[in-house]
């Protein structure tokens, strides 16, 4: 999944950063109120984790002016301060949910599992295709009852096809969730991908669940035999 990142204390937004691509997000950084406008409005992502203090715009006039806009991409406000007027101003301009610093980045985490869950169509705590299970809070793989090891970009790839079971995706959707904004490489890069995907969720087991659609891009199917 891509996240924003909306965060002007940089040993902050670098240990956001760090923290959630370990965990297989792909992130981007936004260092004031007006570049977190720009990049919300040109890329498209699946959650946006917004502070409150920002320079040039705050992140109550950011989280307004997104929402001003029919984007309805869920966001999570941080902030340093601790008070209930903050935190209902916050929902009211319309963040889906509030953290107050300092906060544990597990917690972080969780929160953002569960805004994604619900944003769009509800999405499963354990997500399956088949045999094939994703464990986004766990980060564990399974076919049947045998652990699968991915790296974490495999495993961004592959919850993003999840999240899709049976709908064809192409190289360039799953290069916009997957890879973050600095990204210059080509497309082709996701052939390789699927292919060492291919080698750890299918091949082992005699399965062929990621499936080529020639000139669209890939589908998962959960069928796969």
């Amino acid at each position: 999944m891509r996240i924003l990142v909306v965060e002007d204390e940089s040993v902050m937004a670098q240990s956001l950063r760090t923290g959630l691509e370990d965990h297989g997000f792909a992130v981007d950084v936004a260092a004031d109120g007006e570049e977190g406008l720009w990049y919300a409005a040109e890329v498209d992502y699946d959650a946006i984790v917004l502070d409150l203090m920002l320079p040039k715009i705050n992140g109550f006039k950011v989280c307004e002016t997104i929402r001003d806009r029919g984007d309805w991409t869920p966001i999570l406000m941080l902030t340093a301060k601790d008070g209930h007027l903050d935190e209902a101003e916050g929902l009211d301009t319309g963040a889906d949910d509030y953290l107050t610093k300092p906060f544990a980045f597990e917690v972080l985490l969780a929160r953002l599992r569960a805004l994604l869950r619900r944003a769009g169509s509800e999405r499963p705590v354990v997500m399956t295709a088949g045999d094939l299970s994703l464990d986004p809070a766990t980060r564990e793989v399974r076919r049947g009852d045998e652990a699968i090891d991915l790296t974490a970009r495999e495993f961004a790839i592959l919850e993003f096809m999840m999240s899709r079971v049976g709908q064809v995706v192409s190289k360039t959707e799953i290069l916009a969730h997957v890879w973050d904004f600095a990204f210059d490489g080509g497309p082709n890069i996701v052939e390789v991908y699927a292919g060492s995907l291919r080698k750890k969720i299918d091949t082992p087991f005699g399965r062929q669940s990621i499936v080529t659609v020639r000139g669209a891009g890939y589908m998962l199917d959960s069928d796969g035999g």
